[in-house]
């Protein structure tokens, strides 16, 4: 098509001068993009791309995917969402090759918009075979020692303060956490919000449950309270958190998980992941009961069977995914995920 035949729109433009305000910012982003993979390169990972509007959008109960609708050369209509992860597609290419991989996905997620929060973000997801949590945490950490300066300043609650990234990252079980933070033993009262309401002494509230207490005490306990001077890995969850994750055989409470924790933001989610598919459709089962609960109007999806076949295929191995829009906030001090993308809409 010539250009004289693309109709002419008179719909807003974004201001030029916004644009150029973050150049900075813009140009530090491209700067870390080109890091990161000749990092993960270097570490002997292959950059993949995996679909974006994809049957099945992921399994966390909490997320809201977007729906579109395919139409098939025959004409007939085929719904797909796009997806809230990379992560079962890469799981597939993982089984199926045995290769470390790496992508900088594209990934939505619905009625998410916040300082740190947009509805379509850039998520930075790999996969190591072979590496435990203990070996991917170095990897990560070493990652992020390499495109970011030695320190940084930020905003702490109650000052301005510097993350030393120089120095070896705090590694911190949850168990540990909620004992030196929240004053509480969590995992003896796993299932029991009462039992935990009353070690952490707080009132529960009505129809609170020890999955909802749980996420309130770290939200207002324990994340205030790490990775403020130094990233803080919160390894070791309960195993009611799992998700797709190992249970840990040295002690089955908790699973093989970790968070990341940088100046008040949570960078990254990883595990050690699980490779048991009947394990893991119980899982999923139980999750799409919650969300059914939860959400009873929101769009429902065949369960990934093509995932749960290629699971016992797939070498022992742990994932990450890290919000790379937060990690080039954190590089470019700004507290605002729109500060850092090139157009918010």
């Amino acid at each position: 098509m010539s250009s004289s035949a693309i109709p002419h729109r008179h719909s807003a433009l974004p201001d030029p001068a916004h644009i150029r305000d973050r150049l900075p910012f813009l140009r530090r982003r491209g700067l870390m993009v080109r890091g990161i993979r000749a990092f993960l390169e270097a570490q002997g990972h292959m950059e993949v791309e995996t679909p974006y509007a994809v049957p099945v959008p992921g399994e966390e109960v909490h997320l809201y995917p977007f729906r579109t609708e395919r139409e098939t050369p025959q004409g007939e209509q085929e719904t797909l969402f796009l997806h809230t992860s990379p992560e079962f597609a890469m799981k597939r290419i993982v089984a199926a090759t045995g290769l470390p991989v790496f992508q900088f996905a594209r990934v939505w997620r619905n009625g998410e918009q916040s300082a740190l929060h947009a509805p379509e973000f850039t998520m930075l997801e790999w996969y190591h075979p072979a590496a435990g949590l203990a070996a991917l945490m170095d990897e990560t950490e070493a990652l992020i020692k390499a495109v970011l300066p030695p320190r940084l300043e930020h905003t702490g609650p109650e000052r301005d303060r510097t993350l030393e990234l120089h120095t070896p990252f705090e590694r911190l079980t949850m168990e540990e956490a909620f004992r030196r933070h929240a004053g509480v033993d969590l995992l003896p009262t796993e299932g029991d919000a009462k039992a935990l309401a009353q070690a952490a002494g707080c009132t529960l509230r009505a129809d609170e449950t020890w999955e909802d207490l749980f996420f309130r005490l770290l939200l207002e306990r324990v994340e205030p309270a790490i990775g403020r001077t130094r990233p803080t890995f919160l390894t070791h969850w309960p195993a009611s958190q799992a998700a797709l994750a190992r249970r840990d055989s040295a002690d089955p409470r908790v699973a093989l998980r970790f968070e990341l924790y940088a100046a008040g933001m949570e960078l990254a989610n990883a595990f050690e992941e699980l490779t048991d598919a009947e394990e893991q459709r119980r899982r999923f089962l139980a999750d799409r009961a919650a969300r059914k609960a939860l959400y009873p109007t929101r769009a429902e999806w065949p369960l990934d069977e093509t995932l749960l076949e290629a699971l016992p295929h797939m070498p022992p191995c742990s994932g990450i995914a890290l919000g790379f829009d937060r990690l080039v906030m954190l590089a470019c001090g700004t507290r605002r995920i729109q500060d850092v993308l090139w157009l918010s809409r």
